[in-house]
């Protein structure tokens, strides 16, 4: 570690949409080197902290841990060296606040490094969302390949492993490990596709065959509404999917204009929903209608009965709608990541290749529209 730094947060502007909020501060910090990897550290719930990973040719690259200061708008950073290779991909541990993965490109191939996973050859590493951070999922080319991390091991033991099948050279993309379902979902990316497996069996359970026209590039499950899930891809759409029936979206966005390179449900409020892309800006949209909190309360599908769902207090309510609330535009280079914060669920980390890291807060209004 290389000692630590503060650095005021610089003036950013925001564009709000159905909002009486014309502009907001945000807070924009310089990893001065190319970047596309970030996580919150998510074992982390009492300091607002992010994890960088560059990726320069050129130099020995490094992992930014930012923390923010909220009430004095600061930015204190460590820097680590990372001298292994350029960072693709960095995820932290849910249960170990010291342990996190990084997958890298170094000449001659791919690799990983941690603490822990030693062995690991993966282009991303996902790790389970609960419990105590043994069990991590990693994507290589057409395997999908569930470890076991043994504390009294520095070696990662495969526990079991599937492969995709078919004509062509068959490529993962991203992969999320779902909370529901008492961990035993895993959704993949490939091509067009997307797929879910059950990680007791590593058998595939449903599957979207043409979820976007063009490549998916990531997707994310809602943390309340456990048959919900949401992917982006190469045609600058952000798509809805019950996984109970896959054969058409719930819902579609197409607000950006080039490829939508992620998607993030916030952790606490499932009706803020973050994409980043490849036009440089960063949307934060409003999913409130197949949302867990339609009508400003927690709601789950299995506990509606049909008479509930058609009450007519209900049907004079006019519910909110869906749409864009904000477009942030602090960014000049394509946008590879967009996270929430793991200690404050009103603040979320966007970063653009340039190695400019902004952290934004969701506008005022609507946090106190949603709470109130």
């Amino acid at each position: 570690m290389r000692g630590s730094e503060q650095d005021h947060a610089a003036l950013g502007s925001v564009a709000v949409a159905g909002l009486p909020v014309a502009s907001a501060e945000a807070s924009v910090y310089h990893a001065c080197s190319a970047a596309r990897a970030l996580t919150p550290q998510t074992a982390e719930t009492d300091a607002i902290r992010f994890l960088v990973g560059t990726q320069s040719l050129k130099y020995d690259n490094q992992i930014h841990i930012i923390d923010f200061d909220d009430e004095n708008n600061i930015i204190n950073k460590n820097v680590l060296l990372h001298q292994v290779g350029e960072i693709w991909h960095i995820s932290a541990s849910p249960a170990d606040k010291g342990v996190l993965a990084t997958c890298y490109n170094k000449r001659g191939g791919l690799g990983s490094g941690s603490s822990v996973l030693t062995r690991v050859l993966p282009l991303s590493v996902v790790w389970e969302p609960t419990g105590d951070g043994t069990r991590v999922v990693s994507l290589a080319d057409n395997h999908l390949l569930l470890w076991d991390l043994q504390a009294s091991s520095s070696r990662a033991l495969l526990a079991s492993s599937a492969s995709l099948e078919g004509k062509g050279q068959l490529r993962f993309t991203s992969g999320r490990w779902s909370p529901h379902h008492n961990c035993t979902q895993v959704a993949t990316a490939n091509d067009t596709a997307v797929r879910g497996w059950d990680t007791r069996s590593m058998r595939q359970i449903y599957c979207m065959e043409n979820a976007h026209g063009q490549l998916v590039r990531d997707l994310d499950f809602n943390p309340n509404k456990q048959y919900y899930l949401a992917t982006c891809g190469d045609d600058c759409k952000v798509k809805f999917w019950d996984t109970r029936n896959v054969t058409e979206p719930v819902r579609s966005l197409e607000e950006h204009s080039h490829w939508v390179w992620n998607v993030r449900y916030n952790h606490s409020h499932d009706q803020l929903v973050l994409t980043g892309s490849s036009d440089s800006r960063v949307i934060l949209s409003n999913m409130v209608s197949i949302s867990s909190e339609p009508f400003g309360h927690l709601v789950d599908d299995d506990d509606l009965s049909d008479q509930e769902e058609r009450r007519p207090e209900d049907k004079s309510q006019e519910p909110p709608q869906d749409g864009v609330i904000a477009t942030y535009e602090e960014h000049e280079d394509s946008v590879y990541a967009v996270d929430w914060s793991s200690a404050d669920p009103w603040l979320f980390a966007s970063l653009s290749y340039d190695g400019r890291l902004v952290i934004n807060r969701v506008p005022r209004a609507l946090k106190y529209h949603i709470l109130l």
